[in-house]
Order: structure tokens, then sequence, then C-alpha cells
């Protein structure tokens, strides 16, 4: 990289000059201008966004200069929008609406250019020294926003020599003082005497967040490192805790704060120039049209066995782990959910579920984890051994603003970082009573209740729950669950599907399961790969498929499906010994939601007695005893049906005369049956 030389006034000004006419020279540039021109507030802090990658093609020694020292030619930059945008104002004679504004931004976004290459785009892991004073990007998750402060920035003094002004930055190195030169910049003056100029003190909105690198995105047995990012002006409040983010800024650093007895060192600091959220992306996949077609016409060939078509898509569903039928289903309409809903009272209930595996070793519980973390747009996986109730939901934190010993601020954790997303908790058993405990309000509320060191405030804890937990000890079909896994009934009562995956040693699956591994042994090295949708779903396909029936479609439950549920949750509340703790109200919202997402996954806005059913299915699945089904099974040898539709009208003929024998159940012979029945 070629040394800038340092210019003087006239250079100086120049390249201000210069930076205008690329401002003055784009439509794009011009029209937000023009709206800073016609803003209200000539107080407020407006920005202006500036492609890098136009700036480069326009001039390509002007954005060398902002990349190699972004601290000095950003400030000219601003300087040059402020000018450029008083060359506009005279456009606008005669308009009360239009005004001079004093404090205008430019915002450089790198998005498309050469600084988003690795060279350019460290991890935070791997910030180093000569990185400091460049342009950079860094991505990362925020876990820790603190307040919005008001700190004191540039100011003008006056020579006593000369009656000359110049302005002077507070330097952040410096903890944000003022140092004054040595002498007088005018070159025609040596005074050594200067003073403030009354009212030309420029004060700043200034805050302070932390971002930490993604975990998917580390090497191997790497650990996650954070850095601070200072945001100033337009740019505060830009980011809350939890939100993913891309930072440009430049790399400098502060004083850490003067503890007795402590070291006092040089924490690296990005002052951030542009801030992109990217989680309202990742939470918002766009879905192509010719993509939706696709959707429509594999449901339009499967019209006549639409559940052959259903089972199509779960087997796209962890494909390396052989049959599973019910967990696939089960993860499947746990990552689709129901239809959130405001009862008569004004309480949201939720429309997330939550899913609870509970198996043997070696069954295959955190593969399924770990594909649904795939599948999910935002997602957090932890285990129970490594999470304390700080861990999984907030943690208080004092924080060290500008050198201060600073105030209490709260510091995300794993259900407030997955909000909106999926959190996936491993080895669920490993966690200590008191930390379960902390989840419960998370995964019924959907909030988090916080009073730690004087701060009182709700967070949003919007997420799906999705655990995994050995049963202690050899599981016993004879005890309850609470029994079998230690865990309490309150908390199993929230989990909308529990499934025990019990490894029975059978000759027959065994051998079923060792040639189908061997035989995916057998087309991984071929490289076998089909993209059709009638043979097989990749993963993109799917992760697009869940999120447009989640983002178009909200089910209405028909009156014969009420019916069933009714009857079922009424059967079940008769019946139930051993599930007391699952045979809840709880149990009835549980089997809506259930049955929404079935509606969904099978293409559709209406909830009909198949996902009635399907959803009974699966809350069965849950029990150790069952109300209407006599032999509930194994979900561990649970496999893929040839026929599922003739196998689903047997289950439905059961379950229906077993309903029937209820008083309020209607005739079967009045329900909607399915056309392909």
């Amino acid at each position: 990289m070629a040394a800038i030389p340092e210019e003087d006034d006239g250079a100086a000004s120049s390249i201000t000059k210069a930076f205008a006419e690329f401002l003055l020279s784009f439509d794009s540039l011009r029209e937000q201008l023009r709206a800073i021109i016609l803003a209200d507030d000539p107080r407020l802090h407006y920005p202006v966004e500036v492609d890098f990658a136009i700036l480069l093609d326009y001039d390509a020694d002007l954005a060398q200069l902002v990349y190699a020292r972004p601290a000095r030619y950003l400030r000219m930059f601003d300087d040059a929008a402020v000018w450029a945008h008083v060359i506009m104002l005279g456009d606008f004679k005669g308009n009360e609406n239009a005004s001079r504004k004093s404090f205008i931004h430019v915002r450089v976004n790198v998005s498309g250019s050469p600084l988003e290459f690795p060279e350019n785009f460290p991890s935070i892991g791997k910030l180093r020294v000569k990185h400091h004073g460049i342009l950079l990007t860094l991505k990362g998750t925020v876990i820790r926003s603190g307040m919005v402060k008001m700190m004191e920035g540039d100011r003008q003094y006056q020579c006593g020599a000369c009656k000359g002004s110049f302005p002077v930055c507070p330097e952040l190195e410096a903890r944000n003082s003022i140092v004054l030169p040595p002498k007088c910049p005018s070159q025609r003056c040596a005074g050594t005497s200067f003073k403030v100029v009354e009212g030309s003190i420029i004060r700043h909105d200034y805050q302070e967040i932390k971002i930490q690198e993604n975990t998917q995105m580390l090497d191997v047995g790497a650990i996650p490192r954070s850095v601070c990012i200072v945001l100033k002006d337009d740019l505060v409040d830009k980011a809350k805790a939890g939100d993913d983010v891309i930072v440009t800024g430049y790399l400098t650093a502060k004083w850490s704060p003067e503890l007795k007895d402590v070291r006092c060192d040089l924490e690296p600091v990005l002052v951030a120039n542009h801030v992109r959220t990217t989680n309202e992306q990742k939470l918002e996949i766009e879905v192509p049209n010719d993509v939706v077609i696709k959707f429509k016409q594999f449901w339009s060939d499967y019209k006549d066995t639409p559940l052959k078509g259903r089972n199509i898509i779960l087997q796209a569903i962890c494909p390396q782990v052989f049959g599973l039928f019910t967990v696939k289903l089960a993860v499947a309409l746990t990552l689709i959910g129901g239809v959130q809903h405001v009862d008569a009272s004004g309480t949201k209930i939720r429309g997330e579920s939550h899913l609870l595996l509970v198996g043997d070793p070696g069954t295959g519980k955190s593969q399924f984890l770990k594909f649904s973390a795939k599948l999910s747009n935002r997602s957090v996986i932890t285990t129970g051994l490594g999470s304390t109730s700080a861990g999984l939901t907030v943690t208080a934190v004092k924080d060290g603003v500008m050198g201060c010993s600073g105030e209490w601020m709260l510091e995300a954790g794993a259900l407030v970082l997955a909000d909106g997303g999926l959190c996936c908790i491993d080895e669920f058993d490993s966690m200590r009573e008191h930390d379960r405990a902390t989840i419960h309000e998370a995964m019924e509320q959907q909030t988090i209740s916080v009073a730690k060191a004087g701060l009182v405030t709700t967070l949003s804890t919007k997420t799906i729950v999705f655990g995994a937990t050995n049963p202690k000890g050899q599981y016993d079909p004879n005890q309850s669950l609470s029994v079998n896994t230690t865990l309490s009934g309150p908390l199993l009562s929230r989990f909308d599907i529990v499934l025990v995956l019990l490894d029975t040693k059978n000759p027959e699956w065994d051998a079923v399961v060792s040639s189908h591994i061997l035989a995916e042994q057998g087309e991984s090295i071929t490289g076998k790969n089909d993209e059709e949708l009638t043979t097989t779903w990749p993963l993109p396909m799917l992760r697009r498929y869940i999120q447009y029936v989640k983002r178009y479609f909200k089910p209405v439950l028909t009156k014969e499906a009420e019916n069933v549920i009714s009857c079922y949750y009424q059967l079940q509340r008769r019946s139930a010994i051993q599930n007391a703790a699952r045979t809840t109200v709880r149990m009835l919202e549980s089997l809506i939601r259930l049955a929404q997402a079935h509606a969904r996954l099978m293409f559709r806005n209406e909830v009909t007695c198949l996902d009635a059913i399907t959803a009974i299915l699966c809350v069965e699945s849950s029990m150790t005893t069952s109300a209407v089904v006599d032999n509930v099974g194994n979900a561990l040898h649970s496999n893929f049906t040839e026929f599922p539709d003739e196998e689903y009208i047997k289950q439905e003929r059961i379950i229906l005369e077993k309903l029937n024998s209820m008083d309020s159940f209607p005739d079967p012979a009045t329900l909607d049956r399915p056309s392909w029945s």
C-alpha cells in the first residue's frame, strides 16, 4: 500500500471539492441530499449512503484515500456532503420546507466491493495491529448494547496571535480528551495560545455495543472472540442484542478503565461508519416465483396421494438418519409451527411449538438438533452441561464506557439471541434444576422478566426450544416421563411433543439400518445427486419451503377438526394417570398448533380432520400410555410406509371409533373425509 502524504490546506480543499463533485454526479446521491434539504429538523444528524464500489469506479484515488486513512478523509467526505447540499439548496428558493443542515455524514457501504474480500474482511479473532487505521468490515452478532450517552465532539479554537480559528476533534485513544496542537496550524503564524470559541462545541449521541463472532463461521476448536463497536449520531440504536450485523469502520484503540492494581491496556475498538443488520434478511428469505411454481406443481402431482408427497418432504429432513418417520414429522411440525393469536383478554397465545427428544445414546438426537439448526434462519446451539441460567437468559455486566467505571447493563443469552428462530439445547438433563426453571416463562409467555442489579425489564424470546436428553438410567415404561427424565411436570407440559427413542436391539431393524448406511456410503462415493423434487428435496429448497408456508399460510380450523381435537382432549383428561403432567390445557393448545402446522406442511389454509388426527398421533407418541391407540410403538423404529394414504385411513378409522364412544362426538359419517379416501 502506497504511503499517503500529508497535504496542505489547499490540497485538503481540493480533495473535499472532489468528494463534493462525486456526490453531485449521481442521481441516487442527489436524491438523498434533496431529502435532507426538505427534512424538518436542522439540528439532527443525517446520513448519505455511498457505495464504495461506485466510488472506486468513479475515482480510484479517492477510494484509496478513504480506505487507507478513513479517520481523516471520512471527515472531509462529511464536509463535502454539507458543501454539496448547500450547492443544491439554491434550487429550492421559495420552498418553505427547505432548510440548511449542519450535520451530514457519509456512510460507506462496502457491499459488492473488493472490501468484502477475505483479506479486507477479517474475522474478529484475527484483528491485528496491521488493521489499525484502515477501513475494514467486521461481521458478528450483537451480544451487548450499551446506553445512549452524550459526548462533546468537535470544537473551534481561536489563535491568540492571528485570531484565526481551527477545529479540534477529541481523540478516542486519549479517552475522548482534546489534544491541542503545539502551535497554530496556519503556516503564517506560530502562535501557541488558543481559546475555545464560545458556542462552537458540537455534541454527539454516543453508544457502545459489543459484537461476537458467529460460532458457525469459526475454525475447529476456536473460541468466539468479541470486539467493542462505537456508534455515533444517526447510527445509535441501529442494532439491538441478538441482531446479526455487518459493521464498516476503522480500527483504533482506547485505554481500559483504571482499576486499582490492574494493568491499564489498550483495547481494540472499531469506530463504525456504516451498520447493516442482516437478521431481517435471514428471517425473510426471498422465495422466487419459479420456486413457488415448483411447490404448486409438486402438490398438483400428488393431489390424489397427498401423504405420499408429504413423506417425500419429510425424507429430506436429516437424510443421513434412516427411518424415524415420527421424529422427522415432529421436527417438521415444530419448525413450521402454528399461528399466533390473541384471546378475548388480549393475551397472546404462542404459535411456536417446542420439541423434546428423550432417548438412549446413539439414537440420532444430536443429528436432528444440528440439522434443525441448518433449516432455521436464526439458531443457537448449546448444551445443558455448559449452560447456566445467565447463559440461557440474560446476565448483568458492568459497562465501562469511555474509561469510566460505567453502569450495569444486560448481556443477551442463548434464548434472547435466538429470538425469532430456534434454540437447540442438547444434554437437557445435565442442566441444574435452577437453570431449567429459568426457561419456564421463556417457553410459554415468550418473554424473560429481568430484575438484576437495579435493571427491571422484560425481553422478548419468541423462539422455538428443541431439547434432547438421555433417560435417567434404564427407561422404565411403567413409570411416568417425569420419573424417567427427572424433568418437572410444569416443564414437560410446555413441550408440545415429547418423543421417546428406545434402543430395543431389534435384529430386523438393525439389519435394515446397516444396509441403508452401507448403501448411502456407496452413493456418496459415486456422487449420486438428483435435484428433482419428486424424488428428493435439497436442503436450500426445504428451507425455502418452510419459510414460504410459515409466511403465507394462516390455517383456520374447520368444525370437524375442532370436534376431533376437543373430544380427544376430553378423553385424555379422563384417562390420564401416568401422564398427568402432560394432560393440561396446554395440551389442547399444542394439538391446535400441531394441526395448523400440518395444514401448512400440506400447503393448505384450512385445518381438516386429517391434520387433527395427525396431531393426535404425534401427541400419542408422547404418551407412555395411549388413550386411543392400542400400541403406540417405538418412535425409533417408525419407518416410512410404501402406501401412507391407505395406512392413514386405517389409523383414522381406529381413532374415530374410539372417539365416537363419547356422547359429544358426531357421527364419523358426517366428517369431512379426504376425496382420496
